[in-house]
């Protein structure tokens, strides 16, 4: 008993009690998430900046192998630009050793001097420009033989005779530009040093343009390490350099070399994350010409290690957190208790929903304003509901009704009847024609209701503008515009007449025979647009201004009853925001823009 006395008088009849509790699950749940978050958002920015230290790696590789890459295309490109170079090339490659020893003799003679190009020295002295060369290959396709530099100065001759190799199938195959030594090539050579790369280039004849051999050099691998000491930051993980097919040219674990990677499907695939026997991430750098990819291996559980010590610190500062959440709500509640009380007393005056009521607290704490706000707020519901609604509601019907019955005359439209017929006895057909489009505007206008559709409403501007048609003997022209799947839009009567009227009473012109005027209905944006656009007398800017101001202020002017009604109308039936729009380019045309929603 005394513990369900305890719940009742603490817990269950006492709200701000329930609300510090709620709010302390939910500070605690919010550090919580926070926390969680917060460690989430910092590991992730760990990891991509250790992500792009390693790519940093990566780019410095590449330039480095880019430059190795260059330079063998430039040592012959240098050949093509040097003519007797060239020329010499193309003849060591065409022949043999012995023909090409005779031909340089010859060539040294007829020169008068020992000073004419000679290859085997061109190429013998590029070897000693770069100290990551361990050797120079110039292969003759045509004599399949191979000039092998492994020092500055003449070359090494290997017959590589396809009946007795596979080298001439090997050099004649198309491949990318950058790859490993070739097994065959290295037996020929007695080079078996697996720490190497190849880049290599085509070498054509110059007039002819048919190839005549390549050039192939090998690099030392480890020598690319010396890229990665011009790194800002140390990276983490393994950078590997591979061929299309898996061997490497480079690792900067040293582990791989001399056999295919055994995991290129997973650099192959499109993910950043893979397993190389542990979860890893994964970054692709490929370089296009030479055919080679840079890639960087970082395994999850190394990095993972750069944000351990951030996973100690949000769980310490998250708990201290949490602490001081439930212990200082705690001890407010002590100091408010009174007032929450006395909050409660007069809440339950106001169950019964009499907006009469009023909290009396003139404290400006938070509970003084939560109990001024509410006062506030009952005051100007009344006030609103009293003001706007009721008297809005009422002075928008009356004033309906009023311009309804402004806009309602009635016509005695069987007298004109009688006359119409006597005047087409009397053979004034044309007064006739006249007093039939008459009689019919009068039966529309007296018809029942206010509403009537678009189709009606024209039908009556165009039997009105048939009697001015013949009134002036063709001297005015009409035009209606309108799909008929808009003919059955319901709009106000008598809302595009007296527009039409004001046309004809101020804009058309009597000595002119090209007096025209064209409704046009279009639809736009869920808006169903009406504009009546003559050629008529142009309306003078300050006087545009007037009428505008007329329309929007209808008490401070008398101006003409007929355009302020319908935009009167056209406010009270469908908003503030409508109404009519006009336009007047002097010498071209004026026109008047009705727009209301479209709404079958």
């Amino acid at each position: 008993m005394r513990i369900k006395k305890v719940y009742r008088n603490y817990f269950q009849n006492n709200l701000f009690v329930k609300v510090i509790l709620v709010f302390t699950v939910i500070v605690n749940l919010t550090i919580i998430a926070f926390s969680y978050f917060l460690f989430h958002f910092s590991s992730a920015s760990i990891v991509r900046s250790q992500l792009n230290d390693q790519r940093e790696a990566m780019d410095r590789v590449n330039l480095y192998m880019e430059a190795k890459y260059d330079w063998v295309q430039n040592v012959v490109q240098d050949v093509y630009r040097n003519n007797l170079l060239a020329d010499n090339v193309s003849y060591l490659l065409r022949h043999s050793y012995q023909e090409y020893i005779q031909y340089t003799l010859g060539e040294n003679y007829a020169n008068g001097s020992a000073s004419a190009a000679n290859a085997l020295e061109y190429f013998g002295n590029k070897l000693g420009t770069d100290s990551d060369i361990r050797n120079l290959i110039l292969y003759s396709a045509d004599q399949q033989l191979m000039y092998v530099y492994k020092y500055a100065g003449n070359p090494k001759l290997y017959q590589t005779n396809a009946a007795r190799s596979f080298i001439p199938d090997i050099m004649s195959l198309e491949g990318p530009n950058a790859s490993t030594p070739n097994v065959w090539i290295r037996k020929a050579i007695g080079q078996w040093d697996t720490r190497l790369y190849a880049m290599r280039s085509q070498i054509n004849d110059k007039s002819t343009l048919k190839n005549v051999g390549q050039l192939m050099v090998y690099f030392d691998s480890e020598m690319v390490r010396q890229a990665l000491l011009r790194v800002s930051s140390p990276f983490k993980g393994t950078l590997l350099v591979l061929t299309q097919d898996g061997s490497v040219m480079f690792d900067s674990s040293g582990k791989y070399y001399g056999q295919a990677y055994p995991y290129m499907d997973q650099i192959n695939g499109s993910q950043d994350t893979g397993n190389t026997g542990e979860p890893v991430y994964i970054s692709r750098l490929t370089q296009n010409a030479a055919g080679y990819t840079v890639v960087g291996i970082a395994p999850k559980a190394e990095v993972a290690q750069s944000y351990a010590g951030l996973k100690r610190a949000i769980v310490l500062i998250g708990a201290v957190c949490i602490a001081f959440a439930v212990l200082i709500p705690s001890l407010l509640i002590v100091n408010i208790a009174k007032r929450t009380n006395k909050i409660v007393r007069f809440m339950k005056k106001v169950e019964g929903g009499d907006l009469s009521v009023r909290l009396q607290d003139a404290r400006e704490d938070e509970l003084g304003q939560i109990s001024q706000s509410f006062n506030e707020m009952v005051e100007e519901l009344n006030r609103t509901i009293d003001r706007e609604y009721k008297s809005e509601i009422k002075l928008k019907q009356t004033e309906l009704a009023a311009l309804q019955a402004r806009v309602n005359p009635h016509f005695l439209y069987n007298t004109l009847e009688v006359i119409r017929m006597r005047a087409m006895s009397q053979g004034a057909s044309d007064v006739g024609e006249m007093i039939y489009s008459l009689a019919a505007l009068f039966r529309n206008s007296v018809r029942a209701g206010p509403d009537c559709t678009l189709g009606e409403e024209l039908e009556t501007c165009r039997l009105y503008l048939e009697l001015f048609r013949i009134r002036f003997k063709d001297r005015i022209s009409y035009s209606i515009d309108c799909s008929p799947a808009y003919a059955s839009v319901a709009i106000p009567k008598m809302l595009l007449q007296p527009v039409v009227e004001n046309y004809i009473v101020h804009g058309m012109e009597n000595d002119r025979t090209d007096n025209r005027v064209a409704i046009e209905v279009t639809a736009e944006d869920g808006m169903l647009l009406i504009q009546v656009v003559n050629n008529g007398a142009p309306i003078d800017p300050e006087r545009l201004r007037q009428i505008r101001t007329e329309l929007d202020y209808p008490e401070q002017r008398e101006g003409s009853f007929g355009l302020r009604s319908v935009h009167e109308r056209l406010k009270l039936m469908y908003g503030p925001e409508y109404g009519i729009g006009i336009e007047s380019e002097p010498g071209k045309e004026t026109r008047v823009t009705i727009g209301i929603p479209l709404v079958e």
